[in-house]
């Protein structure tokens, strides 16, 4: 018999799950993949091509879809970006058309005011169930300002503390109506309790808001928070405030570098490192034999012609033109150019380039084409992804698709498969809220907690606890 002082056995650790997000990008990320056969030339503006895709990730039992978005292009922008649907729009209307999967939107703090972007979001969380994400960006495009009245870009630093501000009001806001305000009582006539509705009254930096939101919280609390930190700046702000961080890298030993370190800066900020999701961006080619997966993967090279490499490569750095240096000459010097832009991204393509003496157009080529890591047969990809998984690099992935109308189609029949079979990718969603899918706490209520004195986390939990389906509402595999 165990004695009344010894301390409780901690319940058992319920297994990882792998958490996949699938990116929206209509005709492809890059800049030729619109001429592929299998490509929908107008899949960026077309409402079916996103719902036949969102329907297809939710059955593959993805955790999110998410949209990435940018608030400037310039006509060597790829064409993707030239001309697709806006964020929240889009998203809004896959809502109705999907009932589990997660939606996951970027949205500038930049160029965005609070009150409008919590009203947007909530919107969105009613609108789906609760399963809104937002991706908190600070936009890098020097070009950006000029679309929002401002003549200079904000310099680096001035972003992320503007981003910091910006996040808290928007929290603020979301939490305006307690959980319980909304009363509803015919007989008496009350519509709702005042004194669990709350102004902001916020006084900051950048923002001046009151509130409070004319719209309540949703029943995941609060939109799911990501973030893609790379820059110091940039991985200290989403340690800080993100759910879930986007990451690029190029191999295992650089994803676990980067692994190690932002876990390391979440613990640091007094946060559970196990509920913090690092993901990787990642465009995987998956064919029945490694002979079909080579020849798909050589599709896609060819679709990256030299010019269109070079204009891939002049994004993150605020779209230099690199058609006046040399192709087959050393990768040209440029100084701090990419600082105030893209600075990680461009950061590592000079460094990559210094360290192994590439001309430009092996820098372009390599930075445009995607690497071979996750090209091959669907067991080998599933090995890939597993070794990423377990071996402390990731915690899911960013989908993106390499061959346009043609990846994720094979992925789903293919790969998808093999990780459910080795119990790491769900065979059906544990609960009808992105939160709830991703075991994150609810967050109490701000106004709630301080009334009840009740500390927050005890409340997430059995906000959780609530949001799990029973056996007749779960979605079969």
């Amino acid at each position: 018999m165990t004695s009344s002082s010894a301390p409780a056995t901690p319940a058992p650790r319920a297994p990882r799950t792998l958490q996949l997000g699938l990116v929206l990008h209509g005709v492809g990320a890059g800049w030729g993949d619109w001429r592929h056969p299998d490509a929908v030339t107008d899949a960026s503006t077309n409402f079916a091509f996103y719902k036949a895709q969102a329907q297809l990730a939710e059955q593959a039992r993805f955790a999110f879809l998410f949209v990435a978005d940018s608030v400037h292009i310039t006509p060597r922008s790829s064409p993707h970006y030239l001309n697709r649907f806006e964020p929240i729009t889009i998203l809004s209307a896959l809502a109705a058309a999907t009932s589990h999967i997660g939606l996951v939107a970027t949205l500038t703090a930049s160029y965005s005011e609070p009150f409008t972007v919590a009203r947007q979001f909530a919107s969105l969380d009613h609108i789906s169930g609760g399963r809104a994400g937002w991706n908190v960006v600070t936009s890098w495009l020097d070009g950006s300002a000029r679309n929002y009245s401002r003549q200079e870009h904000y310099a680096h630093d001035v972003r992320y503390r503007l981003a910091g501000e910006h996040l808290d009001v928007v929290q603020g806001l979301w939490d305006s109506w307690e959980d319980d305000a909304l009363v509803h009582d015919k007989a008496t006539g009350q519509f709702f309790d005042e004194d669990k509705l709350h102004k902001l009254d916020h006084q900051g930096e950048f923002f001046a808001v009151e509130g409070p939101l004319n719209i309540a919280r949703s029943r995941q609390g609060q939109p799911v928070i990501f973030q893609a930190g790379a820059s110091h700046d940039g991985k200290t702000f989403a340690a800080q405030r993100a759910d879930a961080i986007f990451f690029h890298a190029d191999t295992f030993e650089e994803a676990q570098a980067y692994y190690r370190d932002v876990k390391a800066r979440v613990r640091a900020e007094g946060r559970n490192p196990d509920e913090v999701f690092l993901l990787p961006g990642f465009r995987p080619i998956v064919g029945r034999t490694e002979q079909e997966a080579a020849q798909r993967y050589e599709e896609l090279a060819a679709l990256v012609p030299i010019e269109n490499a070079t204009a891939a490569l002049a994004r993150p750095f605020s779209d230099h033109d690199f058609s006046q240096y040399p192709l087959d000459e050393p990768f040209p010097d440029l100084g701090d150019l990419g600082r105030n832009s893209q600075q990680s991204a461009s950061d590592r393509i000079k460094q990559h380039a210094r360290d192994n003496g590439l001309t430009l157009r092996e820098v372009a080529l390599w930075h445009a084409r995607p690497k071979r890591t996750f090209v091959g047969t669907a067991e080998q990809v599933a090995d890939e992804i597993q070794r990423w998984f377990e071996g402390g690099a990731a915690d899911g992935f960013n989908f993106f698709e390499a061959l346009p109308n043609t990846s994720l189609k094979a992925f789903v029949e293919l790969a998808v498969p093999v990780l459910q079979a080795r119990g790491l990718l769900r065979t059906e969603y544990a609960a009808e809220t992105l939160r709830g899918n991703l075991s994150l706490p609810v967050p109490e209520n701000r106004y709630t907690a301080r009334r009840n004195g009740a500390p927050r986390a005890e409340a997430a939990s059995a906000a959780v606890a609530a949001d799990a389906p029973s056996k007749r509402d779960a979605v079969p595999a």
